[in-house]
């Protein structure tokens, strides 16, 4: 492998087909030349399905419920031959995906990266924010437990504040971002012209200001990373995002209208499924295997309408048709108005933000977004990365060669440990399990500040100089697995009993801090027949989310993979 960069396979969604993901990812490299991989990246709705009762637990309509391929190397009669890192989307085995809260092995070699992380792959840092933008559910604590209801279902994949609020303290630079939908706005810093050709759905909302997560567009642009790769809406995109090192925003609305966002608007990436559509087939190891680009260059799709594949996206110098007039301010008189609950009052500007962490240096992100593994689909990229984070100290004299010790392993993120432990304790206790108090509008939390420092004292001493940051291989099997004897209709409906996964456990001794994720079996139980007796004890995981079981989404709009233009194509 070349020096001392990194070979990423960064694959769009999942959808239950790792033996076709892998087999694209060693025709990729044999056809680039390459030995193998590093790492493979996949952008969510991995779908680890472990049995029948896992996908009862899924947001996918019963008629398009599969077991898929993952259940193999679960239980150990395969071998992920490539070591795969994946962060949550909105159609998961989401109460596998929920006892590994804070990340851990889902399988031998394969890691989930929890509901908010960072970790690093040797030198390589990245960060990563599972589940889609939902409003509504945005503030509100991780409620969903064991067994689902039909809500439960459809809303634990909602990206949470509590987990966005964790990576918003990080200040020093990362080199990966990762989220399962699009930031909000991104479509306006690539060719968006091409992009609403083939899925001309997309411009209504685009325009609207509603397309893509509000949540993962203030991760990114406060983290910076050199590369964010996103999923969810099958079709491949590339953009460049510029900051400007004074500024704490992007300006991905610059080239679009400009339409402020609310955290308790509708969800335009999530759509139902439409019923009528049958699934498309299952990807093919055959599938055409994308070529490889370097850390300077990523391609947009050679499907566009004109037949070349630009190195980088480049802006259109067609203006966007101006944005409609604001409304007339209100006429409100204001003695009324002090009659009306303070929920009425008028808002008042937010304070400026603060300056941006003078670590985070980075000011030019390229984003790519994959399609799904199908064939003929644009779902997989073969990149070299040279990292630009800070590494961390080695307890070894540094090495003179000019390549990396290989394989290279996945170890813990000092700063996001301490950030993960300060919000554990007290004073702050921050549950992800329990309301918590509005952060108010900095982009960070000063006050935040010496809570962090006095954990990362506490993780240096106790984790970092006890060599302990290599994230240990702990993988243990919770679940029986796939009985093919035992088909998906016998479950009928069943979900599995809330476990505590040991990694989790032993994740939280690491750390120090308690988990708040075991509950006592007579809880568990009480639980469960309360939902018995409610006449809602989850079923088989039908609705929610954009797009379908492995092609159920079908390209919203014409060009985009088949079918009605009311397909949205969203995964």
């Amino acid at each position: 492998m070349a020096e001392r960069k990194i070979r990423l396979a960064v694959e769009g969604c999942g959808h239950g087909t790792l033996h076709a993901i892998y087999a694209s990812v060693a025709k990729s490299c044999e056809m680039n030349g390459w030995d193998g991989v590093d790492l493979v990246i996949v952008g969510g709705d991995f779908q680890a399905v472990r049995n029948s009762y896992d996908l009862n637990c899924m947001s996918v309509p019963r008629k398009y419920l599969q077991i898929g391929d993952f259940h193999e190397y679960y239980s150990g009669s395969r071998t992920a031959p490539y070591l795969t890192l994946f962060i949550g989307g909105n159609h998961e085995a989401s109460n596998y995906l929920w006892e590994l809260y804070y990340g851990g092995w889902v399988a031998p070699n394969i890691y989930y990266l929890g509901a908010a992380n960072i970790i690093r792959l040797g030198p390589l840092r990245i960060a990563g924010l599972s589940g889609i933008w939902k409003g509504y559910n945005y503030n509100k604590p991780h409620h969903e437990r064991l067994p689902f209801s039909q809500d439960d279902i459809k809303s634990i994949y909602h990206v949470r504040e509590i987990d966005v609020r964790k990576l918003m303290q990080i200040s020093t630079q990362v080199d990966v971002g990762l989220s399962h939908d699009w930031p909000r706005g991104v479509e306006w810093m690539g060719d968006w012209k091409t992009l609403f050709r083939k899925k001309d759905l997309f411009e209504a909302d685009a325009r609207a200001g509603t397309l893509g997560s509000v949540a993962a567009k203030k991760v990114m642009d406060h983290l910076r990373p050199p590369y964010w790769f996103s999923a969810h809406l099958h079709v491949k995109f590339a953009a460049i995002v510029k900051y400007d090192s004074r500024e704490t925003d992007s300006k991905s609305n610059s080239n679009g209208p400009t339409t402020a966002t609310s955290l308790e608007g509708k969800n335009a990436d999530e759509i139902d499924l439409d019923m009528d559509d049958a699934p498309e087939q299952d990807a093919r190891p055959d599938t055409k295997p994308t070529s490889v680009y370097n850390d300077d260059e990523i391609a947009l799709d050679s499907e566009s309408d004109s037949g070349l594949t630009p190195a980088v996206p480049q802006p259109s110098k067609e203006p966007l048709p101006s944005t409609a007039p604001l409304p007339p301010a209100s006429t409100v008189p204001d003695s009324l108005r002090a009659q009306l609950p303070s929920s009425f009052a008028r808002p008042t500007s937010p304070p400026p933000l603060p300056p941006h962490p003078p670590e985070i240096t980075n000011t030019t992100t390229r984003f790519l977004a994959l399609d799904k593994c199908l064939p003929h689909r644009s779902f997989l990229q073969l990149l070299e990365i040279s990292p630009i984070s800070t590494p961390l100290p080695s307890p070894s004299p540094p090495s003179t060669s000019s390549s990396l010790p290989r394989p290279l392993t996945l170890s813990y993120d000092p700063e996001y440990l301490s950030i993960t432990r300060a919000f554990a304790l007290p004073p702050l206790s921050l549950s992800p399990l329990s309301p918590i108090p509005p952060q108010g509008p900095s982009s960070t939390s000063s006050s935040y500040n010496p809570h962090i420092s006095a954990s990362a004292a506490w993780v240096q001493t106790h984790i970092v100089a006890a060599n302990k940051l290599t994230i240990p291989q702990n993988f243990e099997r919770t679940a029986e697995p796939y009985d093919p004897s035992v088909g998906v209709s016998e479950t009928r409906g069943e979900q599995a009993w809330e476990k505590t996964n040991p990694q989790t456990v032993a994740f939280c001794e690491l750390l120090g801090i308690g988990c708040v994720f075991e509950g006592a079996e007579g809880e568990r139980e009480e639980r469960r027949e309360r939902r018995r007796m409610q006449g809602d004890d989850g079923g088989g995981g039908s609705g929610g989310g954009r797009g379908g079981w492995r092609g159920g989404g079908r390209g919203r709009g014409r060009g985009g993979g088949g079918g009605r233009r009311w397909g949205r194509g969203r995964g």
